[in-house]
């Protein structure tokens, strides 16, 4: 993590300096929330920036940090104003030049040692535990396991549809399907959310509705030349009376890809390695598709 004494918290969190405590912990969660790794799976960075609020909120909540804090950060913002002074100046007056000088040490000498108990106000905070942190962060899981769980349920839901055609291992071309193809095949009757080919001549379709899958599983038959046949994975609906249709399920054994609930314990690692939960969700497709060979 970069210098605490280079980030401006107050910027980070998009707040005043005048901001009270729950003005700070209110934007920590709404920032929290928007750029935490479980949501952005693909932003190398979104980890970091976490990492960020965490230690923006750890300080601020905390008088004696804070204080520390704006002393550093009022000095550097003197240091800024004097040093454009300086530069004004300078093709004016050579002695005037060397009082500035004095005067810029003397400043920086004074940076130093507010920024030094900075630091020792952080190790503190280090030592200590940060109280009003972890409440912030118990909340945020909390939020997060929640969405999590909603999303696992619709995810298990979402119907799926077994894809199969004539494909020898040796043709490039896979039979005349591919991605592209699929998507459009499909997509005239509904969202199409996902398709996942294991291997030639097989794929997995997933829709976002259970009618548009039916409508897809009871008209398409794919490319005149190479027709396809279709078998029902999960989701099928029932029949008019209510009697459930004939179908295939099958499932991993705990029906879901990730590691179930979050564990206080193991939080931190955990928000981090969820950043491949893509990767993961992708094996638990392929998985699905071999099973049902």
């Amino acid at each position: 993590m970069a210098d605490i004494t280079n980030l401006d918290l107050y910027n980070l969190l998009g707040i005043d300096l005048t901001a009270t405590e729950k003005e700070i912990k209110s934007a920590y969660r709404k920032k929290a929330l928007s750029c935490h790794p479980d949501k952005n799976p693909d932003n190398p960075k979104a980890a970091e920036l976490f990492q960020q609020l965490s230690k923006a909120l750890e300080i601020l909540t905390d008088g004696s940090a804070r204080a520390a804090y704006d002393n550093v950060i009022r000095a550097k913002k003197a240091a800024e104003e004097r040093n454009k002074q300086l530069d004004s100046k300078r093709k004016k007056f050579k002695d005037d030049l060397e009082e500035r000088e004095k005067a810029a040490l003397n400043s920086k000498l004074n940076d130093i040692s507010a920024a030094e108990k900075l630091r020792a106000e952080i190790e503190r905070l280090r030592k200590e535990g940060s109280k009003q942190l972890e409440e912030e962060r118990e909340k945020l899981r909390k939020e997060i396991e929640k969405e999590c769980n909603l999303r696992k349920s619709n995810e298990a839901e979402l119907p799926r549809i077994k894809v199969k055609w004539k494909s020898k291992k040796s043709d490039e071309n896979n039979g005349g399907y591919n991605y592209e193809n699929m998507v459009e095949i499909f997509g005239k009757y509904g969202d199409v959310t996902c398709v996942m080919s294991s291997k030639k001549g097989s794929a997995l379709l997933e829709f976002s509705n259970a009618q548009e899958a039916l409508n897809a599983f009871e008209n398409e038959k794919g490319l005149e030349e190479n027709p396809v046949t279709l078998t029902w994975i999960q989701g099928k609906p029932k029949e008019a009376d209510g009697t459930p249709t004939e179908m295939e399920t099958k499932t991993s054994d705990d029906g879901q890809s990730g590691n179930g609930v979050l564990s206080d314990r193991d939080y931190e690692s955990l928000v981090l390695m969820k950043l491949r939960r893509a990767e993961e969700r992708k094996r638990l497709i392929q998985e699905l598709m071999e099973e049902n060979d």
